[in-house]
């Protein structure tokens, strides 16, 4: 089995990435608003996420530091 530590590291990495390649991202939700009987009124809501580019890169810089720990303290196979 891989060191857990090369795993969170590449999955850090990966996350920064993503991070970095897309900033802003949205989501929707629909609600109902008013239901009277059958009929109901629903509104959609529409809301922007942004990732601040400093969390991206502390996550790539965070990651790599873990996944090189991992690589250093693996023992060798003889």
């Amino acid at each position: 089995m891989r060191n857990p530590l090369i795993i969170v590291g590449a999955l850090l990495i990966l996350l920064g990435a993503a991070g970095l390649a897309v900033p802003v991202f949205a989501t929707h939700q629909l609600t109902d608003v008013a239901r009277i009987g059958d009929v109901k009124i629903q509104a959609n809501e529409n809301t922007t996420h942004f990732i601040p580019e400093s969390l991206s890169i502390v996550a790539v810089v965070l990651g790599a530091a873990l996944a090189g720990i991992g690589i250093v303290r693996t023992p060798a196979k003889s």
